[in-house]
């Protein structure tokens, strides 16, 4: 992370010098903007929510113990800021042309609910590859021979010289470790899991 959105741990946005606000402002902007123009494509209304989450940033925020906190915080701000959008942003639409075509306010309906059903997914992937980086050395190139590769338990254990059922007891607790910080970031377990 970059030493501007660290202020955000450090200091109350409000004291900080106007060039330094503008500052911290942007690595958010930077540190956002890919995640929310995945989703929109639209260049001005990712602007406002970024401008939007950002308030909601400067003003709600809870103290963290850490930087990688603050960040995975900072993008579900955004994330829920720009569901919010679509979500608002559908109900006032009757009917849609879209590059000629009439779309129904019915067929708008379903899609964006598939939309929604995407752009939750793709948000979750990104977080889900950043916990990957989070996981220790070991656990991350065991994730990358079983479901980057291909590779069985078997291949995995002739690989690294050990036994199969270390490999599956280190791969069971690199998935577990996944879990616990997707669950903080998401709510959401596996399907075993939920109660």
């Amino acid at each position: 992370m970059s030493n501007r959105l660290q202020l955000l741990l450090a200091a109350d946005f409000n004291d900080l010098s106007e060039p330094l606000q503008e500052e911290v402002y942007y690595e958010f902007y930077d540190l956002v903007y890919g995640q929310i123009m995945y989703v929109l494509r639209d260049h001005t209304a990712v602007e406002d929510i970024i401008q939007e989450s950002f308030i909601k940033v400067i003003t709600n925020k809870p103290t963290f113990e850490n930087e990688n906190k603050l960040k995975a915080w900072l993008r579900v701000v955004s994330k829920n800021t720009t569901m919010n959008y679509l979500r608002k942003n559908k109900k006032y639409r009757n009917q849609v042309d879209v590059d000629g075509v009439f779309i129904s306010e019915e067929e708008l309906v379903v899609s964006s609910t598939n939309i929604e059903h995407q752009v939750e997914s793709k948000m979750m992937e990104e977080s889900i590859v950043f916990y990957l980086e989070q996981l220790k050395p070991e656990y991350r190139q065991l994730i990358e021979f079983r479901w980057k590769q291909g590779l069985t338990y078997k291949e995995i254990a002739e690989l690294l010289d050990t036994r199969e059922d270390i490999v599956k007891q280190r791969l069971f607790r690199a998935r577990e470790s996944v879990k616990k910080m997707l669950y903080r970031e998401w709510g959401v377990m596996d399907e075993q899991r939920k109660i």
